[in-house]
């Protein structure tokens, strides 16, 4: 190595250092040395111990109006919703609104509403101008629907409609309905977000069978390359003790012998929403919190043989343990 390139090296380090110098001194408070605040409400930057005013009126990068509640601020909002992907066009287009007025509120005359009834539909049918459009609307509709009566998260529907438009886009439709895709993809997006629902309270919800479901689910998760790990039968829980009204304590006991079980073996092969059944209707027992096996079936959407199954093998697995 040549003096010329170590002397070069050199300089990049003090410069480097100097940099990082300059950046701490930047967040760091002249005087004590203590970390900088930036106070939204005065425009300023303050020490946060020393309370030393290091910047005074900044910017304000906010609205210059105010809002009192929300539909006072999307009133005067002059931006769109952000971008999304439960939405065929993904939010980017326009709507023409339904009520018939005008800027100023008054009502359009009957030439105005024919007019604006016209560019409606012709709205429509440019937002939707191929199959591959019309195929997304109507999947996401059918998403949007069954994660409502499901009552799945935001998070879970923008998921479920990144899988069916990849399907979509990988040609993974032809042969299959598209409301067979779009639930088995809301059932795939549930199990990836650790919120799942049962193959039976999903088909309950859809216009496709239980098998479809199925059959369909496997083939887009293969094709797809989906990573979604055995459901546990522990994320059950939250849901049926709070739909039986049941405490925090019985949840708890509920979990301690899903536990068990998972330690004694007994757990593989089950289903995992009979297992958290059982887990609960033994619980309540024990916690003198009683609650009957067809209020659990029913919460569960399993029969009460089931639950007396797992319930009896749930309560062996415990005692083999403490034995």
């Amino acid at each position: 190595m040549t003096d010329t390139t170590v002397r070069r090296d050199q300089s990049e380090e003090e410069r480097a250092e100097a940099k990082a110098e300059e950046s701490e001194d930047e967040t760091a408070c002249p005087e004590c040395g203590a970390r900088l605040e930036s106070d939204t409400e005065r425009g300023e930057t303050v020490c946060s111990e020393c309370g030393l005013v290091v910047e005074e009126d900044e910017i304000d990068r906010g609205p210059e109006w105010r809002a009192f509640d929300s539909a006072e601020k999307d009133e005067k909002s002059r931006v769109g919703a952000p971008t999304t992907k439960m939405m065929h066009d993904e939010g980017l287009s326009t709507n023409i609104g339904w009520q018939d007025k005008d800027a100023y509120g008054n009502s359009l005359s009957s030439r105005q509403r024919q007019k604006m009834q016209r560019l409606r539909t012709w709205n429509e049918r440019f937002r939707t101008r191929d199959s591959k459009e019309r195929n997304l609307k109507q999947a996401l509709g059918e998403i949007d629907r069954m994660a409502s009566a499901l009552g799945l998260p935001e998070n879970v529907r923008e998921t479920a409609s990144v899988i069916y438009r990849r399907a979509l886009d990988e040609d993974l439709l032809p042969g299959r309905s598209i409301e067979g895709v779009a639930t088995a993809s809301l059932y795939a997006a549930a199990r990836q977000a650790n919120t799942p629902r049962s193959l039976d309270e999903v088909s309950n919800v859809s216009r496709v069978g239980k098998d479809e479901i199925a059959r369909t689910y496997r083939y887009v998760v293969r094709e797809l390359g989906l990573e979604i790990e055995p459901a546990d039968p522990k994320s059950y829980l939250p849901r049926f003790a709070s739909d039986l009204d049941l405490s925090d304590e019985v949840e708890r006991r509920a979990r301690q012998l899903l536990d068990s079980a998972a330690e004694a073996g007994v757990h593989s092969g089950k289903s995992p929403v009979g297992l958290a059944a059982a887990a609960i209707y033994a619980a309540s027992l024990l916690c003198n919190e009683k609650v009957t096996q067809n209020e659990v079936s029913e919460v569960a959407n399993i029969s009460e043989v089931t639950i007396r199954n797992r319930y009896h093998e749930l309560l062996e697995a415990e005692k083999d343990l403490e034995v």
